[in-house]
């Protein structure tokens, strides 16, 4: 049989080191499917439940694996349905690869049948490579140039292939003017900055007193460099939310993290340091850095792009994070005062009690949703997989849930995108398929679109040699961080029409699937729910009904926060009653740690 050109770019993406696609079928792809399945299996397809859950599971493959995410889809609605999880990536800084159907060749232009201007649409979100194939000569260097600018670029690419050009017998380049001869391969440099900025860097950095570190997910694999560089600059560390796996919070010194999520030993250790160091991130709230002019600063990143963007750093440096910090240290000197330390520390212990006190604050019946997640942190495996839909679930995840050295995490970051958590665990667990995995979602991501996923994990979770896939839902009836946004950011009290979602066993649904289902409406039977998830020989959706009045507290609360929230009462909050109450229990905990409201 005659190798077609979908033949070929099967192979190809073997030779690229793909070993799985992420998508959906359909007519105007169907040649890559007929390569797929005569390829016996060297590239693995999963089948998702729609585009978009596709292409978020490979965004998140890419983030776990550190490999090329792939995902496929047919012409016209498939396509587009890809979008929102390439944007995922793309803001990530994750390289994915897009593969669409076209229409025939001879029908474009002529308004034809889900034709759709593909090159135009996926322009913005693949903007460092997007190419349709004409000719089947064509698509050795288009294969070629995608994966290589993706992988070097750490972005999305794409590649439409009309559906008759799939079907044809691939002929290789010919040796005559206007042709490419591409290669295979790409090899991640160490990029180190030069030996005069890093000495400009280390004057910086040996000159401050009270050193705050802040880590993104360009340091998360440079946690040994991260925390030598903290003890010999006497530094603090916290972190942006896409670096949470990068340092173990077990470290007195981590103050954990940053921003409306943030925690309020990083408030204060931002206010009141007097040098920063920035390492590979991309945090976009300015308003939570140091004031401008009050400390000089020093960035990290890769992409030159990052830097200076959300403080005026003095000294700049483009590196690997965990090259340019071996190669910056020997030039740093260790600082033998311990009273900024010691200062951290002190803020550090004081709020983790406070945090304690939170999660133990009695609410109005329902269960806090604190307590989920401050139960399930000393219950997490060593190896665990975590993933955090978007929502006030972000919060809690950001806040209570302690991640030690070898665990890994992440969610929606740049993006923020509701509906992420359960394709990213899908993704995590086919990723690494010996490791527990965790996704914790809020009913309103549960409604959207990850209840379909579930049959995903269904059909697929036979095949991994660890069956612990934990998918917790906090029901709450609520869009509940837009409604708190509401209340504080606007003023305005809880609007019923656009933010009361309607009550859904989840539990059931599961077990319909042939899933384990479990639910708890009882703050102490959390922990023992947990602990009968992880022993469950199945995957499991365990179900917490929670209170949705329980406030997702800033690290400080601004006074104009504070005037938008006596206004949003004063106008007469339908849950006035439980807001009340459950504030007034948070803020105690805070101002009295020890006392539980």
């Amino acid at each position: 049989m005659a190798t077609t050109v979908s033949d070929f770019i099967v192979e190809r993406l073997h030779q690229w080191g793909v070993r799985r696609i992420y998508g959906y079928p359909g007519d105007g792809i169907n040649g890559m499917f007929g390569a797929l399945q005569r390829g016996g299996g060297k590239i693995a397809f999963v089948q998702a439940r729609h585009e978009e859950m596709a292409a978020f599971m490979a965004s998140a493959h890419a983030k776990f694996s550190g490999e090329l995410g792939v995902c496929i889809a047919t012409s016209g609605p498939g396509a587009s349905h890809l979008l929102t999880g390439l944007y995922d990536a793309r803001l990530d800084h994750m390289p994915v690869l897009a593969i669409a159907g076209q229409q025939a060749r001879a029908a474009l232009g002529a308004h034809y049948q889900q034709e759709l201007d593909l090159a135009a649409m996926f322009k913005d979100v693949a903007g460092a490579f997007v190419q349709q194939a004409s000719v089947p000569a064509q698509v050795r260097h288009v294969v070629d140039r995608a994966v290589r600018i993706a992988l070097s670029r750490r972005t999305v690419a794409a590649i439409i292939l009309p559906n008759d050009l799939q079907e044809l017998e691939y002929e290789p380049p010919g040796r005559k003017h206007g042709t490419a001869h591409s290669g295979v391969g790409y090899a991640v440099p160490e990029v180190v900055p030069r030996g005069e900025d890093l000495e400009r860097a280390a004057a910086v950095l040996n000159a401050g007193h009270r050193v705050a570190m802040l880590v993104g997910a360009g340091a998360m694999n440079a946690a040994d460099e991260v925390i030598a560089v903290a003890e010999r600059l006497g530094a603090g560390v916290a972190k942006a939310l896409l670096g949470k796996a990068a340092v173990p919070d077990d470290l007195p010194w981590v103050t954990g993290s940053i921003g409306m999520l943030g925690t309020k030993p990083t408030d204060e250790m931002m206010q009141a340091c007097d040098t920063l160091l920035m390492v590979g991130s991309g945090f976009p709230y300015s308003e939570f850095l140091p004031k401008e002019g009050e400390a000089r600063g020093v960035q990290i990143d890769i992409d030159a792009g990052m830097l200076s963007l959300r403080y005026p750093m003095e000294v700049n440096l483009v590196g690997d994070s965990a090259a340019t910090l071996r190669a910056l240290l020997p030039l740093l000197e260790q600082k033998h005062a311990h009273s900024w330390r010691d200062r951290i520390v002190h803020a550090n212990g004081r709020w983790q009690r406070v945090l304690e006190e939170r999660a133990h604050a009695e609410t109005g019946g329902a269960v806090n949703p604190q307590r989920v997640f401050t139960e399930l942190s000393p219950r997490l495996p060593d190896d665990s997989i975590v993933t955090s839909d978007s929502g006030s679930c972000a919060n809690w995840y950001a806040r209570d849930l302690k991640i030690r050295r070898g665990m890994m995490c992440s969610l929606s970051g740049g993006l923020a995108s509701m509906g992420a958590a359960v394709p990213y665990a899908i993704a995590a667990k086919f990723a690494h398929p010996r490791r527990p995995v965790f996704a914790l979602v809020g009913d309103g991501a549960m409604q959207m679109n990850n209840m379909a996923e579930l049959i995903t994990v269904a059909k697929y979770w036979k095949e991994w040699s660890d069956h612990r896939w934990i998918c917790m839902v906090l029901n709450n009836e609520d869009l509940n961080q837009v409604t708190w946004e509401q209340r504080v950011m606007e003023g305005d009290p809880k609007f019923d029409a656009s933010q009361r979602i309607p009550n859904v066993p989840y539990h059931r649904f599961a077990e319909l699937l042939g899933l384990a289902g479990i639910y708890v409406d009882d703050a102490a039977r959390v922990g023992d729910a947990w602990d009968a998830a992880l022993a469950t020989t199945r995957p499991v959706l365990l179900e917490v009904k929670t209170d949705p009045e329980v406030p997702p507290l800033p690290p400080h609360i601004t006074l104009e926060q504070a005037r938008h929230f006596a206004r949003t009462l004063m106008e007469g909050d339908p849950e006035e009653k439980g807001v009340i109450a459950n504030t007034a229990r948070q803020v105690m905990a805070t101002v009295l740690p020890g006392k539980k409201g």
